[in-house]
Order: structure tokens, then sequence, then C-alpha cells
């Protein structure tokens, strides 16, 4: 019988979800069409310069450590608030890829839970000040 982690598949479906985002929006960024389509109001909000890079590059990075499981409690802290800026702006802004945005939240959430434990050195406070 076949047992299924939930965990792993949501590594991996983030991971994949993450590099292709990425990849895509580099294929935009050298004046190609998109593979996967966008909307139009993202591009208008990421434009095809220095911001659209900022926010691919860490997005194709984080979406190869999240495949090859390394660093996965690096990678879900550097895209925690890319996905929270995801979510915030397909609720407010453009809503047309909202239910891809709440997949990525939970998606993020259950990483998170598993590595909770990795966590916990972020919520300590500093006993010498």
């Amino acid at each position: 019988m076949i047992k299924i982690n939930i965990f792993r598949v949501s590594e991996l479906l983030l991971g994949l979800i993450f590099l292709c985002a990425g990849l895509n929006g580099y294929i935009v960024l050298f004046g190609f069409n998109p593979l996967f389509p966008t909307s139009p109001k993202a591009m208008e909000f990421l434009g095809k310069g220095y911001l659209l890079a900022l926010e691919k590059t860490p997005e194709i990075v984080c979406g190869i450590l999240l495949i090859i499981r390394r660093f996965v409690p690096l990678a879900l802290t550097i895209l925690a608030p890319i996905i929270i800026n995801i979510l915030a702006f397909h609720i407010f802004v453009d809503n047309t890829l909202l239910p891809l945005a709440v997949l990525l939240f939970l998606l993020e959430s259950v990483l998170i839970w598993r590595y909770r434990k990795s966590f916990l050195g972020l919520l300590a406070t500093d006993k010498n000040s």
C-alpha cells in the first residue's frame, strides 16, 4: 500500500508552484510571452524591471530548496512575506487567482506547522536585554 506523506506533497507542490512562477517571471523579464497566464493587474504591479526580478529570484531559489528538501525552514521564512503579499493582492486588488493564493497560504501553513520546532528560536526572548 502506498502511504502518502502530506508534508512531502506540500513541499513538492509549493516548490513546483514557486519554481514555475519564478521561471515564468524571468520569461516575461526577458521580453517573451509568459508560459502561464499572469493577471494584467499583477504585471502592472510588478512591472518588468527590478521588482519583478527581486520577487522572482527568491521564488526560484526557494522552489528548488523545497523540492530538494534542503534548508526548508529558511525557504519557508523567505516565502512567508511573499505569500502574504500574494494573498493580500488577490483579496484586495485582483481576485481572479484568489483560490491559488489561498492554496499557497494553506501549503505554507502546513509546512510551518511541520517545521515548527525550527522556528522556536525566532520566538525566544533575548535574556541579555
